[in-house]
């Protein structure tokens, strides 16, 4: 499995999701306002990955400051924090890893800590965030390949694997967990229009670790499904609000609806990050609207008049 999102020579360096599964480029971020482009133009994507990105990102604002004092660097490192909240809204992740950098931040603050110490706090803070949520995706797919019988044929809609973490994934993470154990999986990997996540990302993923994988359109599930050949649905969130509404790629809903009227099990795989108590039900998560672009254009190719 490739990483994700990693350090090397003191940059952030990613994989470019946006070139998959044609070509494996990396992407160096150098600063904050790299690493806030890279969020935005989807260079990485899913809520896990985020709020990874963004708590590295706060460190790359912290390592390549040039301020002589504490008062001066926590100007940049606030600014840093605003730039990079404001690139995507609805994974809640990224809100998550900017507050928890802040407290650590705040905290360093007042113990009195040089700047030289602060640097190294927040540099160890980002990658226990990284850590944990590897170990978290882990632990999900230990618990989740609990639900996942032998011979058992996936469905999932969008990507929630490796690509959408710090390592491994939440959907993809339980596929893999329950394949690790010795339990044979077929996955059926959703399109996901527009982004094409599934098709591009999910089964790039699933090939390369040699699980059997069938890309469909988006309108093929309730097909498949009626034909008796789905056994369970998994999917990973974008934000789970208090009352257990969750937010996820656009198509989320209607596979959600498909599955249980055949009396499918709909499983969602997401870390604690993901849930936002803050938010007391769906009806309260902002949506993302991206570019029409992503509709009418394959590329360069226009496909709609």
């Amino acid at each position: 499995m490739l990483p994700t999102i990693d350090w090397e020579d003191g940059d952030v360096v990613m994989i470019d999701q946006r070139k998959l599964p044609a070509r494996e480029v990396y992407v160096r971020c150098r600063t904050a306002k790299d690493v806030a482009k890279a969020i935005r133009t989807m260079v990485i994507r899913g809520a896990p990955a985020i709020g990874v990105a963004a708590a590295m990102g706060l460190a790359l604002a912290v390592r390549r400051s040039t301020a002589t004092g504490t008062t001066q660097l926590a100007t940049e490192f606030y600014r840093a924090c605003g730039m990079l909240a404001a690139t995507r809204p609805t994974a809640v992740n990224l809100f998550w890893a900017i507050e928890r950098m802040k407290r650590v931040f705040a905290a360093a603050m007042l113990a009195g800590q040089s700047t030289d110490e602060l640097t190294a706090t927040i540099d160890a803070e980002s990658a226990r965030v990284h850590d944990e949520d590897v170990a978290s995706c882990r632990a999900l797919g230990a618990h989740g390949a609990a639900v996942v019988p032998d011979d058992a044929r996936v469905l999932t809609h969008c990507n929630a694997g490796a690509l959408a973490t710090g390592g491994y994934g939440t959907a993809l993470g339980v596929v893999r967990a329950a394949v690790e154990a010795g339990k044979r999986v077929a996955v059926f990997a959703d399109e996901t229009r527009p982004f094409l996540q599934g098709a591009r990302l999910t089964a790039w993923e699933l090939v390369r670790d040699g699980i059997e994988t069938t890309v469909i359109t988006d309108g093929m599930s309730g097909a498949l499904m009626r034909a008796g050949r789905v056994d369970l649905v998994v999917v990973g969130a974008d934000r789970i609000a208090a009352n257990g509404d969750v937010a996820n790629k656009i198509g989320t809903y209607t596979v959600a609806v498909l599955a249980r009227a055949h009396g499918i099990p709909f499983y969602v795989a997401a870390p604690v990050s993901t849930i936002d108590l803050s938010t007391p039900d769906g009806s309260g998560i902002p949506i993302e609207e991206r570019d029409a672009k992503e509709i009418t254009h394959l590329g360069p190719v226009q496909l709609t008049p």
